[in-house]
């Protein structure tokens, strides 16, 4: 799919938020209530420093949609810059993330959606086998690499794969 981030139509959306929970919430949100077309990707980017926090980026396909929704967006008192905050950021909306249900092959989730390639954490690099089965929990969330989307998964029961990224995560010491 290439780099979605380099595009000269993006924009950053800085409301705040400290978890990546409510960033994929805000996202979502955000591009119903824009009405943004298929072809958008929509990415989560940590940002670090004197005040930690999720920022949102939007790649929008033409300057037309990126000065409506810049203008949208700042109206609802976002802080609102252009261009992508990193090159790295995590995809929560993009190109055929809808059709990512189930249980799929690797050829499936290559070929449905803009995800470029499939690794396993841990494993030893080089191609999966495209009928490897991939159970995705709904919840895909592949990150930008060197202008790959990328998703990375483990092995999970019966020779299947999971994303790594779980949909529900268990907070740290939630147990103590």
């Amino acid at each position: 799919m290439g780099p979605a981030l380099v595009t000269p139509y993006a924009l950053t959306v800085d409301a705040g938020i400290k978890d990546l929970r409510a960033a994929d919430h805000l996202i979502q949100l955000l591009a119903a209530e824009l009405d943004l077309p298929e072809g958008v990707f929509g990415c989560t980017h940590l940002v670090r420093g004197d005040r930690p926090r999720v920022a949102l980026s939007f790649t929008l396909p033409s300057e037309p949609l990126l000065r409506t929704a810049r203008e949208r967006l700042a109206a609802g008192e976002y802080e609102v810059t252009p261009g992508a905050p990193d090159a790295a950021g995590r995809a929560v909306i993009y190109p055929g993330v809808s059709s990512l249900m189930g249980t799929l092959t690797i050829a499936d989730v290559l070929t449905r959606s803009a995800i470029d390639r499939v690794t396993v954490l841990g494993g030893r690099p080089g191609q999966l086998a495209p009928d490897t089965r991939l159970v995705t929990w709904d919840h895909v969330r592949p990150q930008w690499q060197d202008g790959e989307l990328v998703l990375t998964a483990m092995p999970a029961a019966g020779g299947t794969l999971v994303p790594f990224e779980v949909p529900a995560p268990t907070p740290c010491c939630a147990d103590h």
